[in-house]
């Protein structure tokens, strides 16, 4: 059976003088991509180390900086990357890749998830949208009398703690494209889900200028990524808050 990682004997040396069983890419195409561990993957993506440290090296080096957690290396930008001492070409190769599976589990909701039903729907319609940024941001999706999304947009952005809403940006929307209702969300970027007073004195103005406008608010979700890793959400709807 092939090891999950190269002997201490050869992980120093170039992958090319690795034997061949150990090398990455042919590990792929002898036993499928699956068979990789994160780290071997990285390394694919990195293709050579730098003096000092092996692809496999550093990449596992990338990896323990973010606690070895994709969803938190995904929440990087290049330039943090290279204030690791990553070359350009190697960080925006791993920054594009996890950028891309990001997009990816965004395309798969959205395929599924035209029509939004409920809660359990909008989060992950807005989990691969705003679960992973570091710092707030306020969407909005606009909704017809089926529930089918009609509009998207972002609102608002802010800081680490608070967002600030504008109710005339909020709703110009909801107007333009005749929505029936619409549902709003935010992140955590702490990962701490519950509802500040803040977060649920704006929920009662939405809905409060919603049912003027004749536009209902459907829910309020707060997303975010717990600290054992997991995209999770607390929705004002369900919890009696609307």
């Amino acid at each position: 059976m092939i090891p999950e990682n190269p002997s201490d004997e050869t992980k120093n040396l170039p992958i090319t003088q690795w034997p061949e069983e150990d090398r990455p890419r042919e590990k792929m195409i002898a036993l499928g991509k699956k068979s990789l561990t994160n780290s071997e993957l990285v390394a694919i993506l990195l293709r050579t180390g730098i003096p000092g440290a092996s692809a496999i090296q550093l990449a596992q080096q990338i990896l323990s900086s973010s606690g070895n957690r994709l969803i938190d290396l995904a929440r990087l930008e290049v330039s943090d990357l290279r204030a690791k001492g990553i070359g350009p070409a190697k960080a925006v190769a791993v920054m594009a890749a996890l950028e891309l599976g990001n997009r990816m589990l965004r395309e798969n909701v959205e395929s599924r998830e035209t029509v939004l039903k409920d809660s359990k729907d909008l989060f992950h319609f807005f989990a691969s949208r705003i679960a992973d940024i570091d710092h707030e941001e306020f969407h909005a999706v606009y909704l017809n009398q089926r529930g089918k999304v009609s509009w998207y947009q972002r609102i608002a952005e802010g800081g680490l703690t608070e967002t600030t809403v504008d109710m005339r940006r909020l709703f110009a929307p909801a107007v333009e494209h005749r929505a029936a209702s619409l549902a709003v969300a935010h992140n955590h970027p702490s990962g701490e889900l519950t509802p500040s007073r803040h977060d649920k004195e704006l929920t009662r103005r939405i809905a409060e200028a919603g049912r003027i406008l004749n536009v209902r608010l459907t829910d309020h979700i707060i997303v975010g990524i717990t600290p054992a890793g997991r995209h999770d959400y607390f929705s004002f709807a369900e919890n009696g808050l609307l």
